[in-house]
């Protein structure tokens, strides 16, 4: 299971419903975790599948993780790999393609590597 920067985050990205099948259909859903590009998105409640991507917990304040999109991508053109109409490896539908590699120098861009000081919001305070 993934680490989140709070339990709240955490419920909201775990958050099923009985009612609708898909996430982007239930208005109580609303953010999506793309793990695949450690992403933390808004859900667009507009019959479709948008979402916004978000830099900050609205709930706790902190930093999240800086996207891997870009550099997924990378990776599947350095193997050669067209995602839209090839196979992409089964590591790569998930994060374990990126959670085994070591911290990252801004490492307060991983809420699970953040430290209690490092998760406040940008102006001082926790999650003010």
């Amino acid at each position: 299971m993934e680490a989140h920067c709070c339990d709240e985050m955490r419920r909201q990205v775990e958050r099923v419903c009985d009612q609708h099948p898909d996430r982007f259909d239930c208005p109580d859903c609303l953010v999506h975790y793309s793990p695949r590009f450690r992403e933390y998105e808004l859900i667009v409640h507009d019959g479709g599948s948008s979402s916004c991507r978000i830099g900050f917990c609205p709930w706790c304040g902190a930093r999240l993780p800086n996207s891997l999109r870009d550099e997924w991508f990378a990776e599947m053109e350095r193997r050669g790999i067209d995602p839209w109409e090839g196979k992409v490896p089964t590591e790569y539908e998930s994060a374990q393609w990126w959670a085994a590699r070591p911290a990252e120098p801004h490492a307060a861009a991983d809420p699970a590597r953040l430290s209690a000081t490092e998760s406040r919001s940008p102006n001082g305070g926790p999650g003010s």
